[in-house]
């Protein structure tokens, strides 16, 4: 009976051996598992969030967009409206020169030469005083002056060495509005 009870205590030290392995492949498994898990679900966490991330950044983007595309829209139209009234203040300054020379047609029969010349040089000082007033400069001392590529256009050239690469002559006034020239006075030159 002794060896009988031996072995039953052997068995049972045996069982718990593999009771004790398999308790512990199963534990370790477990925490594979677990740790499988974990970094699924750390990684569907992550798509998730990542997920967010754009569609905040997409609707930045389209918000930003359509900022964009109101500004655009609103310079352009702001710019055609300048382009269509900018001339305004010029304009409605121009119109008593206009009254003039329609005072003056009316009367071309009625008067002598003297008068209508005294009113045609009042016409043009009146409207070069209020071209003035809106920046507008005549070019002044052209004529014997270095011809100049950035202020003169040559029309055409005339013998005189003495005059060579020098405005002989003044066609047409140039003009500058600002700084900037508007219209280029129209030369003749000496070579």
């Amino acid at each position: 009976m002794e060896n009988h009870n031996d072995d039953t205590i052997k068995d049972q030290t045996n069982n718990q051996e593999v009771e004790n392995v398999t308790i512990e492949e199963v534990s370790a498994d477990t925490q594979q598992e677990n740790q499988q898990e974990v970094k699924v679900h750390n990684t569907e966490n992550e798509a998730e969030k990542w997920k967010k991330e754009f569609a905040e950044m997409k609707e930045k983007y389209v918000r930003l967009y359509a900022d964009f595309e109101n500004y655009r829209k609103r310079t352009a139209k702001e710019k055609l409206d300048f382009m269509t009234t900018a001339n305004e203040g010029l304009m409605v300054s121009l119109l008593p020169v206009l009254d003039d020379f329609e005072r003056a047609q009316k009367n071309f029969d009625n008067q002598d030469i003297e008068s209508l010349k005294q009113g045609m040089v009042l016409i043009h000082d009146k409207l070069f005083k209020i071209l003035e007033q809106k920046g507008l400069k005549p070019m002044v001392d052209v004529k014997g002056s270095d011809f100049n590529a950035d202020y003169h256009e040559a029309i055409t050239q005339i013998p005189m060495p003495e005059m060579q690469g020098k405005v002989v002559d003044e066609l047409e006034k140039g003009y500058f509005l600002g700084e900037k020239v508007v219209r280029y006075a129209k030369v003749v030159v000496g070579s």
